[in-house]
């Protein structure tokens, strides 16, 4: 049953949970920025995840018992051997079926059944780092809750004691990561201490990764608190955010103390997050592994600081609020009725290929598990059966118009700017320095806003910025190396600027510094008005250059009028370019490529110069008009 159609029958009111979701009508459109009606004001969070989330893990577990290891969803075989944390993903979402039925009903026997003969179906199935934390997370709730032994066969659990451990991923006796970015002392740390409290081990393990896992953040995380992802090489993004989240999550599910330290830094994330709520649900809209989980990481942080009394009451109502909204969107939006999953990669969405579709059965549970955690936290602090505040959408209004959050200074500088115009948000991320991503526009400097500016995961095609191609073939981008990071706020406006003495040259998984070009950015943010201004300057003649760039986007109608193109329909209703020779505009629908998160993209504006010599200073500037 839909979660909507409770609702209406519960409250006798005409509007849906869909009504929050997709009210801006279109296939996937999210946002409508005039001001929202007072939506959701009557329903409890518990109630979207018993009456949705929970009824769509038994759908799951009934087919999976039906059709075994042949399980298909949406046309994709679930165990076709790619899904390295399958089985622990199945543990941890299946496990919330046992412990919220009560004994006396009539599925509480067969879910009990049920679990053990998946647990012994898949006990040999390959199941790394993730995954292994997932299934002793799994077995610690079943164990607290009095169910492991009637849940789980003598073999099968000596089986798992046997494979469920930190050390196949960590080296020993020095403690180090076997070919793992850093994040994962996180991983192996909340493995050795599930094992703790299970009684497979003492607790010497845990404490020495816990070590390991504090001093990475603090070598990492440098002044600001926010963990890079590389090892100190200046890539940002969602997860550096929702790291110190999930450490805190952690302490809470194994019964630590969170010390002050990481309470310091949740309340950094914290900090981050609460000038980017929205009525919508919508969460990061920047970086890898967004969309869904782009949503879930706020609901992650929120709630654990919640927990931990990072917030003030008021913060903690409206965190509240919009985990309701989120949890709507999840299950109006996010979840397919037609497909009965998560739909991450079809109807115009993409995302990473780290998160393809061959893990469709995972990704459902994983998400799953994160909406219903969450809502766990917030029912042993006393929401349970609380509808969210009314005040929501008036105190959105009173949070700040900019928001500057630093991450890192030094030799290069990397922060975020948070733009709130009326209820849009625009972030305009300068945190690209990291291997691997550096070319994907996802991580470009350009201002994201959900339904006008997006990334393509994976996609390289120069979105908002200039693409440089030398005479010798090189490529470069003016993404990296940012420095001097400054802004200044006049009235409504604010001006941001920054310099690179080097572009990145392309073709590197890392990038590459490349100095015959050099460029001063400065943005110009207003309502309704985005401005770019870059100013190149050559270091020495460069001949034959080619410049290319591009703006994809989700407005239709357009009509070019030389180095302007207007829409006619959708939120960004005009670009202007200038400094290139020539803009042209064509239709990218049913284009893999140009797929955002969320939705399609469905109009392309390409813009270039060239083959030309560069030998004085020159500027590129684009003029961005949106509703």
């Amino acid at each position: 049953m839909k979660v909507y159609k409770f609702v209406i029958t519960m409250l006798a009111v005409g509007l849906s949970l869909s009504s929050v979701a997709a009210t801006a009508a279109g296939e996937t459109k999210l946002d409508t920025y005039s001001p929202p009606p007072p939506l959701l004001s009557s329903i409890a969070l518990n109630q979207i995840v018993e009456q949705g989330f929970l009824p769509q893990l038994d759908y799951f577990f009934d087919k999976l018992l039906k059709e075994k290891k042949d399980i298909v969803l949406d046309g994709t075989k679930a165990f076709n051997g790619q899904d390295k944390f399958l089985p622990g993903k199945i543990a941890i979402g299946f496990s919330y079926l046992l412990i919220n039925t009560p004994r006396t009903d009539p599925k509480f026997k067969h879910y009990l059944e049920g679990f053990r003969q998946i647990a012994d179906m898949t006990v040999d199935d390959d199941n790394e780092t993730w995954g292994i934390y997932y299934y002793v997370s799994a077995l610690n709730k079943l164990r607290k809750a009095g169910l492991l032994e009637e849940a789980v066969s003598p073999a099968t659990l000596a089986r798992l004691k046997q494979k469920l451990d930190w050390r196949t991923f960590v080296a020993q006796p020095e403690f180090t990561l076997i070919k793992l970015p850093t994040n994962y002392y996180g991983v192996a740390f909340s493995i050795a201490r599930l094992r703790y409290l299970l009684g497979w081990e003492d607790a010497q393990a845990s404490k020495t990764l816990l070590e390991k896992m504090v001093h990475h953040y603090q070598t990492y995380s440098g002044e600001f608190g926010f963990s890079d992802e590389t090892d100190g090489d200046g890539r940002f993004d969602r997860y550096s955010i929702l790291l110190i989240g999930e450490i805190c999550q952690r302490f809470i599910e194994t019964d630590m103390e969170v010390t002050p330290q990481l309470k310091k830094w949740l309340r950094n994330s914290v900090n981050v997050i609460l000038p980017r709520l929205n009525p919508w649900g919508n969460g990061f809209e920047f970086g890898r592994s967004i969309g869904a989980y782009g949503d879930t990481s706020f609901l992650e942080v929120l709630s654990a600081a919640a927990k931990l009394g990072v917030l003030n009451k008021e913060e903690r109502e409206m965190a509240y609020a919009f985990a309701v909204r989120s949890a709507a969107k999840y299950q109006e939006f996010w979840f397919d009725q037609e497909t009965h999953s998560v739909n991450l990669w079809d109807k115009g969405r993409r995302t990473d290929a780290y998160r393809g579709k061959y893990r469709i059965l995972g990704e459902n549970l994983s998400l799953l598990h994160q909406e219903i955690y969450t809502n766990n936290i917030w029912n042993s602090i006393g929401f349970k059966g609380k509808t969210p505040s009314a005040n929501f959408v008036p105190w959105l209004t009173k949070q700040p118009r900019f928001t500057l959050t630093w991450f890192a200074k030094g030799e290069y500088d990397r922060a975020l700017l948070t733009f709130r115009d009326g209820f849009r948000i625009v972030s305009l991320p300068m945190v690209n320095g990291g291997v691997s991503q550096h070319m994907n526009n996802p991580y470009s400097p350009i201002p994201f806003s959900n339904n006008m500016v997006q990334g393509s995961a994976d996609a390289g095609f120069p979105q908002l910025i200039p693409r440089f191609t030398l005479a010798d073939g090189s490529q470069l981008i003016p993404v990296s190396f940012i420095k001097d990071i400054k802004t200044e706020q006049k009235g409504s406006a604010l001006t941001l600027s920054y310099r690179m003495d080097e572009l990145d040259k392309l073709g590197e998984r890392t990038p590459v510094k490349d100095a015959r070009l050099k460029v001063e950015t400065t943005y110009t943010l207003d309502s309704g008005v985005i401005t770019r201004n870059d100013r190149y300057t050559p270091q020495g003649s460069l001949d034959g250059v080619k410049i290319a760039f591009e703006f994809a986007g989700f407005s239709e109608d357009a009509v070019a009028d030389g180095n302007t193109i207007r829409f006619g329909k959708g939120d960004a209703q005009s670009i202007e370019v200038s400094g290139l020779d020539r803009c042209k505009v064509e239709s990218v629908a049913g284009n893999e490529v140009y797929r955002s998160p969320m939705r399609a993209m469905n109009t392309r504006v390409t813009c270039e110069s060239g083959p030309t010599t560069l030998n004085k200073p020159f500027t590129i500037a684009w003029t961005l008009r949106y509703h």
